[in-house]
């Protein structure tokens, strides 16, 4: 029996059956944004199977390479980096890979390590992130940031090599669209092609069991807080998000979900729902464009949700965002949140150029480390 879009997870499909959605008991908006994504988060702790699986020192950065198990599907693996010296008391980050149109790598966007990166690591850092690995430099500021393959990238990827009949038709498309034009796609350049056409059917599928593709990218990502929130070295009442672009919009909905974080970094990722529809779907992916979320609440008012201090850095030239969405994000955030919230428009497009994470980096070292909200 095929699997169908759900290669390489077989256990989905009774995953999604046996745990139930999540509840948030006298807490309607948290329930109501868990019931549109079909949020399950198992409640069995995840920190309790974490493996070290291995270890290095480079540049004042302690390394060390992550795995656990979230009940479903393969192993997350993850990154852990901290300072090279510190008292064993830090403030956690999380950080969140962007979506990218790349699913041959998630955590590594974000991480240097001793060993050569990944070609699609090393190509979106210098597509998105200037060239910079952020978690190396927030963790040498004195931070602990675990950056994980959240699910359906990395480690967390589906198998792909034996397609459905359509995903097979329209990667045999591709395959003759780039013969027709002399092209020689990598091994990795054509998994990343063909699993944005799955993310369509993965889509579907969730949507069937009574899930959606942004539900289950959030219970890996509370599961990860949960990790990290655990670590011996983590300060837990000093817990920060961060991410650009598809990981702007992961660390929205981790903060809305999680009242631990205390901290929250958007980049490149903020608009009224009203200025992206119809004109910008096709440029946002199902990670966005969860069904019936934006009816009920979009992006400023998902922001809103959190429990912490935000920072939204807004690019005025990014072509995924029209103008005036984000301007009248920022109103409405301003007015909404108050001394809560900062926003700051740079001279960029859809990127996280070296001025803005300089930026952000400082933001989190005065909101993420600072004494806890009473």
């Amino acid at each position: 029996m095929s699997d169908g879009p759900f290669a390489g997870y077989a256990d989905l499909p009774a995953h999604l059956a046996n745990v139930p959605v999540a509840a948030f008991p006298g807490d309607e908006p948290r329930a109501r944004l868990a019931e549109i994504l079909g949020l399950r988060v198992p409640a069995t702790a995840a920190a309790a199977g974490v493996s070290v699986d291995r270890e290095w020192m480079l540049d004042g950065v302690a390394g060390r390479e992550v795995s656990w198990h979230t009940g479903f599907g393969p192993r997350t693996r993850a990154y852990l980096l901290t300072p090279a010296d510190h008292d064993g008391n830090l403030p956690g980050l999380l950080g969140l890979h962007c979506h990218g149109g790349v699913r041959s790598t998630g955590a590594e966007q974000l991480v240097v390590t001793d060993r050569a990166a990944h070609p699609s690591a090393q190509r979106l850092r210098g597509q998105y992130y200037d060239g910079r690995a952020l978690a190396n430099d927030l963790a040498r500021d004195g931070f602990a940031v675990l950056v994980h393959d959240t699910f359906s990238w990395g480690s967390r990827a589906f198998d792909l090599s034996q397609p459905t009949p359509k995903l097979a038709a329209l990667a045999e498309a591709l395959d003759a669209r780039w013969r027709e034009q002399g092209d020689a796609p990598t091994d990795d350049e054509r998994f990343d092609a063909v699993s944005s056409l799955h993310e369509d059917h993965l889509a579907k599928g969730l949507g069937v069991l009574g899930a959606s593709l942004a539900g289950m990218v959030a219970a890996d990502d509370l599961t990860a807080l949960d990790v990290l929130a655990g670590l011996s070295e983590v300060d837990a009442n000093s817990l920060g998000v961060f991410g650009l672009s598809g990981g702007g919009g992961r660390a929205i909905l981790a903060a809305a979900l999680d009242p631990r974080v205390k901290a929250t970094v958007v980049s490149c990722m903020m608009s009224t729902g009203s200025a992206l529809v119809p004109e910008y779907l096709d440029a946002h992916s199902w990670l966005l464009h969860s069904p019936g979320l934006a009816a009920w609440r979009d992006l400023p008012r998902l922001a809103a949700m959190t429990a912490g201090d935000v920072l939204v850095q807004y690019g005025r030239t990014d072509p995924l965002f029209p103008r005036e969405g984000m301007t009248e994000a920022h109103a409405r955030l301003s007015a909404g949140l108050d001394a809560r919230y900062t926003g700051a428009f740079f001279d960029a497009g859809h990127e996280w150029t070296a001025q803005m994470q300089d930026a952000a980096r400082a933001w989190l070292a005065a909101h993420a480390a600072s004494t806890p909200r009473s």
